[in-house]
């Protein structure tokens, strides 16, 4: 069983500490939910990093940032510019995560990210034992706008008790 607690403090701190996302999977494609959810955390102030081989193949963008084939292009390409990758976030298949926390390890990532739906014990284990936090089955745009205050306003329940909404966000 993974370690990481998934705490409303856990997720906020990833959240705050986390500002450079390599997300693998991104689709170029506007409806789909990487594309949505990746280009909600750019306007929110995060730099998302697009990894998808078949658009880096062809030398393209997303959301007007270079497309790499993997983890470990984006993070020599941003390692010349001196930045480095905070967060690596998975929009694949749950069999398709051990190779990627390899790379996110590799690359000295903070945190991997695996959205709704995927989960990957054996990867999360090897991620966690060095160093990195795992967040499973959660969508970073959700959760971002459950603790920074995108949901409260429309009345959903987002568990967090608080008399005032946020004027800033803490990024």
């Amino acid at each position: 069983m993974l370690r990481t607690p998934d705490t409303i403090s856990t997720l906020r701190d990833v959240l705050t500490q986390c500002h450079t996302i390599a997300v693998v999977g991104l689709s170029p494609q506007w409806h789909r939910p990487s594309h949505f959810a990746a280009k909600y955390m750019q306007a929110h102030g995060y730099r998302v990093i697009p990894v998808n081989p078949l658009v880096a193949r062809e030398g393209g963008q997303i959301l007007g940032e270079t497309a790499y084939a993997s983890v470990l292009d984006a993070a020599a390409a941003l390692a010349a510019q001196g930045a480095r990758i905070d967060m690596v976030d998975c929009f694949r298949k749950s069999e398709d995560i051990p190779p990627l926390a390899a790379e996110a390890i590799a690359v000295g990532a903070q945190c991997l990210w695996l959205q709704l739906g995927v989960f990957n014990e054996a990867a999360g284990a090897q991620a966690e034992a060095a160093g990195l936090r795992v967040i499973q089955n959660r969508c970073v745009k959700i959760e971002h706008a459950r603790l920074f205050g995108g949901l409260g306003w429309m009345g959903v329940n987002t568990q967090v008790i608080s008399s005032k909404r946020l004027r800033k966000l803490p990024y």
